[in-house]
């Protein structure tokens, strides 16, 4: 068996460039240590993020700190109703001197784009970040732009507010590898956000602790982690499970599998570990999973939510040696 996965050339291990890159973010963001661990471990498995929660909880100041860590292009699109998709991908300007067409970039061809409270923008201009967040490219007038890697979507959206908002469909919500909620800090870190100075200049003062090779890097390395075939039977009976469940209107898709299983090699790699536990299954289902399931209306009935169907779903389901 390996020895434990090492991030980049030299003697740093992978769970030491993770913790570092985790160290840094919660300098600017208390409190939330697993909230932090979660979306590191979403950004070196190469997947998008989308933070659902309450005004003023730290949502965009946590996707600020990730950007801030990592020593790549970081843009901001703010979402409203009237942004249209060229606002995302860029659009054709028309160059007088030679009497052609250039394209100009968006600010979707950056590392990280944070795109705030994207149930705000159009369904026309979601379905625009669709192929990005997939293929990680964009087509413009017929021509096909590659974004640069690592390439990262994080977006925010308010589960309170309903006016002017156009909820994400199935489909753009399963692009997504997790969805968290960052929730309100607890007193003692509260105390300590009200005793800084200055906690924007605390954020921005926020220096790379790594860069965009290295996190490419660190995720070929989590890739090649040891996973049993009992493991990947396990994903296997999880999924079929959820399609079979009376429970589930929309059960468990197979990206949802792959992003399960992605991310379970990271979790593994940052505790130290060259292999894959069920426990990294179970510590990741409700954020990789809740997000991309249907509760049907029996379960809706029991009081269900996605979070605690998809628990019940593991408890249930039994892993086979």
């Amino acid at each position: 068996m390996s020895s434990t996965p090492s991030s980049a050339q030299g003697s740093t291990t992978f769970s030491e460039r993770f913790d570092s890159i985790c160290a840094n973010i919660g300098l600017a963001v208390r409190g939330k240590e697993q909230v932090v661990r979660l979306t590191v471990t979403s950004l070196v498995a190469h997947g998008h993020l989308l933070l659902e929660d309450v005004p003023g909880v730290g949502k965009t100041s946590l996707a600020k700190a990730v950007a801030r860590s990592v020593d790549g292009e970081f843009a901001r699109v703010q979402c409203t109703p009237d942004l249209l998709p060229s606002d995302l991908i860029g659009t054709s300007v028309w160059n007088q001197q030679d009497g052609s067409f250039a394209f100009r970039r968006g600010p979707v061809f950056a590392n990280l784009l944070l795109a705030d409270e994207i149930n705000r923008a159009s369904p026309k201009t979601q379905s625009a970040l669709l192929e990005s967040m997939a293929e990680e490219q964009v087509t413009a007038d017929g021509t096909t732009y590659h974004l640069p890697k690592p390439f990262m979507v994080i977006a925010t959206e308010n589960p309170l507010e309903h006016h002017g908002t156009f909820p994400l469909p199935e489909s753009q919500l399963d692009r997504f590898m997790m969805k968290l909620s960052i929730g309100y800090p607890g007193k003692e870190a509260e105390r300590a956000l009200l005793r800084e100075p200055d906690h924007d200049a605390v954020l921005s003062s926020l220096a790379a602790v790594t860069t965009s090779a290295e996190i490419l890097a660190m995720g070929a390395a989590a890739q090649q982690l040891y996973v049993a075939d009992s493991l990947t039977q396990y994903l296997v009976e999880l999924a079929d499970q959820s399609r079979n469940s009376a429970l589930f209107e929309l059960g468990i898709s197979p990206r949802a599998t792959l992003g399960l299983l992605r991310s379970a090699r990271v979790w593994a790699a940052a505790e130290g570990r060259n292999f894959v536990t069920p426990d990294d299954f179970k510590n990741l289902a409700v954020p990789v999973l809740a997000h991309r399931v249907i509760l049907s209306s029996e379960a809706r009935h029991k009081g269900l939510t996605p979070a605690s169907a998809i628990e019940e779903l593991i408890r249930s389901t039994p892993i086979t040696h």
